[in-house]
This record gives structure tokens, sequence and C-alpha cells, in this order.
């Protein structure tokens, strides 16, 4: 027989979120897997499940993110728990928290102050932020972030503050000028005279200015790479499930020969 009767399924927020917490901490007492998790050993964890939620909104499957974002709900609550053992915050703590950044940094609904456009509003939240005690408009960018997110987000700051171009032509002359001392420092030398670490430099000024026109054209670049990479991966693999049916092997055919399935494989 079970020690405890989990809550019934609540019909209003308040309820189901008090549901939450009853499940954890019940999960937390009694659960050995529960019992001995940290802060840390979930942090791998919750980035898995950040990931998770990010692919199933990428698939439009609403189902998947009902259930992703209960997943990652989980987690932040289940942090919260294990910070109040020690008494250093609780549940409480936190939503109170956010609410008041929120309502602090959002002067527009709760203040006087007046904006035009949401460009004001990213400008006003950047401007508050420093008042608050950030050293540079670039302190919140989280360092482990991936890179690609790292510079969109960097970008964004930076452009919160109006340090940013007139309009996109500017940028993509950016771009093309960034392709050129690329191909000046990679493709017109010989492999042996080739500075690896210069090219990397000029490759890496080049994705940078990329995401910068991605931006300016409303493009997420994060999103737009993995919709490629999901689309690559949807070819390839009705490529090697072609060769397999005809009792090929991939490593044995030619490029012309795979370029006939990979080509069959855009109009599925």
């Amino acid at each position: 027989m079970p020690n405890h009767i989990a809550p019934l399924t609540a019909a209003d927020p308040a309820t189901a979120f008090q549901r939450l917490l009853t499940v954890l901490d019940t999960l937390r007492t009694d659960c050995p897997w529960d019992k001995k998790q940290t802060m840390e050993t979930l942090r791998h964890l919750t980035i898995e499940e950040t990931y998770e939620l990010s692919d199933a909104i990428l698939e439009g499957d609403l189902e998947e993110v009902k259930k992703e974002l209960g997943d990652v709900m989980m987690h932040l609550v289940f942090y919260a728990r294990i910070a109040s053992e020690t008494n250093d915050f609780t549940i409480v703590d936190v939503l109170n928290s956010v609410c008041d950044k929120l309502i602090n940094r959002h002067p527009h609904i709760y203040g006087d102050v007046e904006v035009k456009d949401e460009h004001d509003v990213k400008r006003n939240w950047e401007q508050i932020k420093l008042k608050e005690g950030n050293k540079s408009v670039l302190a919140g960018v989280p360092a482990g972030l991936p890179s690609l997110v790292k510079a969109s987000r960097i970008q964004e700051k930076a452009r919160g503050v109006g340090f940013d171009w007139d309009d996109k032509t500017q940028v993509w002359e950016k771009v093309e000028e960034e392709l050129q001392e690329f191909k000046d420092e990679y493709n017109t030398k010989d492999h042996e005279a080739i500075d690896v670490e210069k090219a990397e430099e000029e490759f890496g000024d080049l994705l940078f200015s990329l995401i910068n026109y991605a931006r300016f054209i409303n493009i997420n670049p994060e999103n737009a790479l993995e919709k490629t990479n999901k689309k690559f991966i949807k070819r390839f693999q009705y490529l090697e499930s072609k060769a397999k049916e005809n009792g090929k092997a991939l490593q044995d055919m030619t490029l012309a020969e795979m370029d006939v399935y990979w080509n069959e494989a855009k109009k599925v």
C-alpha cells in the first residue's frame, strides 16, 4: 500500500501549482532517488529538458510542448525545494522575486514611463539593469551559452543601448567584407601557408556578421540552423534507408549514386 495519497487533479492554476509542490515534497522525503539529488546533479538534466522543450517547439508538437513544460517546471520547483532545506530561499521567494523584477523593469506598464515600440522597451530594460548594479550591458549574457546563441544575445543587448547599425544594407556590406577577409586568409593560399588561427578568427567574424544580419531581418539563427540540421538528418536517413533497400552500403557508393537518393529525399 502506498504511504501517501496523491493530491487530486486541480482545475485552477493556484491549486495545480500547490499540487506540484505537494508531490515534490513527498518525493523529496520518501523517494531514494529524489532524496539524493542536489542542484549540481539536477543541472545537466535541466539542460537536457530545456533542449527537449526546444525540439518540441520547433516540431510544432504542442502536446509534447505541454509535457516538456511540465518537466522544466518540475525542475524549477525542485531547485527551490532544495534551497529551502538550507534556509537560503523558498519557492515563494523565487516567485516574488521575479514578479518584483518584472514590475520594476516595465515602468511603461506599472509606472508613468512612455514608450513608442518594443525597441524602447528593450532599451529601458537594459538601462534599468545597469541602475540595478550590472557593471556591463553584456554582464547578463551567460558564459556557458552555446556560441551561436551567445552571439545573438550579445548583439541584442548592444542594440538595447543604441550600439547598432542603421539598416540591414550596412550589415550585409559587413558580411561581404568578412567573407572576403576569410577568403583572403584561407581560400587564396596554399594549404601549408594557411595560418589556421587567423583563418579561424576570420571565420568567427563571418559567422558573427551573418548572425547580426539574421537579427536585422528577424530570423532566429539558432532556430534556422536547427531546422537545417533536422532537414539534413531526415534526408540523410532517407538516403541510408534507400541504399539498404537496394542492398548497397554508403561507403561503397559513388557520390553521384548517393545524389540520386538525396534528390529523391528533397521531394519527400
